[in-house]
């Protein structure tokens, strides 16, 4: 009896498993088919292109942070981004990371307006930032700002270089990635066209954004530091600021993880001549 179902039994399982490859391959079809292998190509699939190379000082297991390039993206945020974009987890009084020192840092949370409370009638108003206070919303409300924005709200960006692949990369090519469409594009997908109130950018994953081009010109920020400020210098400059208010601690990171990787190393040998000690000599 036995020797009769057992080749049944394992029949069975071949067909299984053979049904369970050919359900696997048909499921798999429209995935593969959003990379272009099995379907007509897509307008963004052809012309999305992926984020420019950006060289930063804190790139790399021994990157640190350039204080004087984090003071300028700074400065491009408040004079530029900050009109529509929220800085909400980052608070005046980290600003001294930057190198300021509490004066400075107490001037510019002056000069931001944030929420607060008439004490003498309740009532919600505004007042000058103080150091313990975070970077305030451009807009009391979420309808205020797509109102603003051709109904898009625009994101925090705090944690923008974070929330992004390629955080830096991507915001330093976004900025500089305005422009016309191709007339390629417009060639093979005249569907495609960018709608009125949206702007093409090819760095941006749908190809079209709601956010015009915030850094326009050269000169449009002018540094205290010398330094001439390009569209590509201060797009560099705010990308990575953008990416020491994403991780903060990213430098006294790097300096501890040099000394752990050492203790495991030195650890791991005294661990190997702790076992060649207790067992030489035995038969394992």
């Amino acid at each position: 009896m036995v020797r009769l179902f057992g080749p049944l039994v394992g029949l069975f399982f071949v067909v299984a498993l053979l049904w369970s490859l050919v359900v696997g391959v048909i499921a798999a079809v429209p995935v593969l088919g959003e990379f272009g292998h099995f379907t007509e190509p897509t307008v963004e699939h052809e012309f999305h292109k992926l984020p420019k190379e950006l060289s930063l000082a804190s790139d790399g297991p021994m990157g640190n942070f350039d204080k004087q390039q984090l003071q300028r993206g700074l400065q491009v945020y408040k004079e530029v981004c900050s009109a529509c974009h929220s800085l909400r987890h980052v608070a005046f009084r980290d600003l001294t990371a930057l190198g300021y020192n509490e004066a400075e840092v107490k001037a510019i949370a002056a000069g931001f307006q944030v929420p607060g409370i008439d004490p003498n009638t309740g009532e919600v108003n505004t007042r000058p930032g103080l150091a313990t206070d975070y970077f305030p919303k451009p807009y009391p409300n979420d309808i205020a700002a797509r109102a603003a924005n051709n109904n898009a709200i625009p994101p925090d960006l705090s944690l923008i270089a974070k929330a992004r692949h390629d955080g830096g990369p991507y915001v330093y090519s976004l900025l500089t990635g305005y422009q016309k469409q191709p007339a390629a594009l417009l060639k093979d997908f005249p569907e495609a066209k960018t709608p009125v109130g949206l702007h093409f950018n090819p760095y941006f994953p749908t190809l079209n954004l709601a956010m015009a081009q915030p850094i326009t010109a050269d000169g449009q920020v002018t540094y205290g530091d010398g330094t001439k400020p390009t569209v590509a210098q201060m797009s560099k400059d705010v990308a990575a600021f953008f990416i020491w208010t994403a991780e903060p601690k990213l430098a006294k990171r790097n300096q501890t993880g040099w000394p752990v990787i050492l203790f495991l190393i030195f650890a791991t040998g005294l661990a190997y001549l702790a076992y060649q000690n207790v067992w030489r000599g035995k038969k394992h």
